[in-house]
């Protein structure tokens, strides 16, 4: 069903998807521009999503035994230098404190991209034994990367985030749970934000300063470009080794402990902006929107219309659902308007004829579906009403990545499809940098991730015709 575009001051994504995206994040009131250059202000409707993001994660890190800390903003450099890897990875994109006051510091201080170095401090002091593992740390907070180009949500210099980080007396124990916490993302993404993701492995070239493995969830947005939108990283003993950190294990030796760290942040907004959006505005899950049901008087000048609009009201809050009533003196084409640019998954309108029928009207964002609802089984209906939107944008955002995934064998062919579908392209790679090179000179493609579901699609690479070992996915990314 075509939906009739009632917001003219949004840009039409087929005209500029950029220019699209920026118009949702400033008129549906999610975020504002601050004084400094790519430090977003998120206003209260944007931080609303967040808020409800990290109320289901914090669930799910504290049903699995994590716990929450918080470590100081600022890293003293010596401290970040002590992993090699990691310091050359993270140094384009750091800030730093150079006075204190009135005087210069004796040494420079980093504000935290990313808070590796300070937990491996920590940890320094407080590991001993065997019985102090696992180390089951979770923070939230903001981190600052001295980015050169910004746009809300997908790229800014400050932005909020989780960082988990953990420590654990084996290989094995940390293997699982970096794979598991890779599981909690696409849970999510997929289960609660209506997001189907990609699972897997990024290369060597692509995976995070000083880890030995990196993995991802990727997922295709709606201009058929990638968005990374969770990883989790295995560090083995690397990090422990620098930073000295050892404890006294079962047979009384002293051992490195093994570390994962894993993150998401803020970003997966733009990634729900740019999946489930259209031309008017927002479209939200209801398993994280704000306001999950809008109600809306139709002719309220009339006797006894606002009354019972507000009982609805009433009685869907007193139902436990994220709910308002508008009952200004705005018009009913502007109250719809700026309902669907909220992207509010359901409104109930109600007016005379309505209440004399016993009905509402429920009006589905997704799809723009009517549907009569007895006023008496209104909050018995809610429930499944709801379920349907967010099973609805599920559907359609499969349906998007499936469609938009295509199979090449050759470099030739695999730009060809960027260049005439975009989306992504899975071909065989023999596992080289150079090839994983060629195919970003040659067709504009990074790699997105070597997927834990292998197909052999052939059995020669696709770059150079030598011996495949991985299926791996290409494609234009955020």
């Amino acid at each position: 069903m075509a939906k009739e575009k009632r917001v003219e001051q949004i840009t039409d994504m087929e005209v500029d998807f950029a220019q699209w995206f920026t118009d949702v994040c400033t008129k549906a009131e999610l975020v504002d521009y601050s004084g400094v250059k790519g430090c977003f202000i998120l206003r209260p409707y944007g931080y609303a999503i967040w808020e409800n993001i990290q109320k289901i994660l914090d669930g799910m890190f504290k049903r699995d035994g994590h716990e929450n800390v918080s470590m100081p903003m600022l890293i003293p450099e010596s401290l970040l230098q002590k992993e090699k890897d990691h310091v050359e990875g993270f140094a384009p994109e750091c800030a730093w404190v150079t006075v204190g006051g009135s005087e210069e510091l004796p040494e420079r201080l980093c504000i935290r991209p990313t808070s590796e170095t300070l937990f491996c401090d920590h940890w320094s002091h407080v590991v001993h034994s065997w019985r102090d593992l696992p180390m089951l740390y979770n923070q939230w907070c903001s981190v600052l990367r001295w980015e050169k180009t910004t746009r809300p949500f997908l790229r800014g210099r400050e932005f909020l985030w989780q960082e988990g980080h953990t420590l654990h007396a084996t290989e094995e124990e940390a293997r699982n749970e970096t794979l598991h916490q890779l599981e909690v993302y696409a849970d999510l993404c997929e289960n609660y934000l209506a997001m189907p993701v990609i699972r897997g492995n990024k290369t060597d070239k692509e995976k995070f300063a000083g880890a030995v493995n990196t993995y991802t969830i990727e997922c295709m947005m709606h201009d058929k470009k990638a968005l990374q939108s969770g990883t989790s990283h295995f560090f083995g003993d690397g990090f422990a080794k620098q930073f000295g950190i050892t404890f006294t294990d079962r047979d009384n030796t002293q051992k490195y402990p093994m570390q994962t760290s894993w993150g998401l942040s803020t970003r997966i907004i733009g990634g729900i902006i740019m999946t489930h959006g259209d031309n008017s505005g927002l479209v939200l899950p209801p398993r994280i929107a704000p306001v999950q049901v809008i109600v809306v008087p139709v002719a309220q000048h009339k006797e006894g219309v606002i009354e019972k609009a507000t009982a609805v009201y009433e009685a869907v809050k007193a139902a436990g659902f994220r709910t308002r009533i508008d009952a200004s003196d705005n018009s009913l084409g502007w109250k719809c308007a700026q309902y669907e640019m909220k992207g509010v998954p359901l409104r109930i309108e109600i007016g005379p004829r309505d209440i004399e029928n016993g009905v509402c009207m429920a009006v589905r964002r997704d799809n723009g579906e009517k549907i009569t609802v007895k006023l008496d089984e209104l909050t018995e209906r809610l429930p499944g009403l709801l379920d349907d939107v967010q099973k609805g944008l599920y559907i359609k955002a499969k349906a998007n990545l499936d469609e938009h995934t295509y199979e090449a064998h050759s470099i030739e062919e695999a730009k060809e499809l960027q260049e005439k579908n975009g989306g992504f392209i899975k071909t065989m790679w023999c596992g080289s940098l150079e090839c994983e090179l060629a195919m970003k000179e040659k067709a504009g493609m990074s790699s997105r991730c070597i997927p834990f579901d292998q197909e052999r699609l052939d059995d020669v690479c696709a770059c150079c015709g030598k011996p495949a070992k991985h299926m791996i996915y290409w494609g234009v990314a955020y």
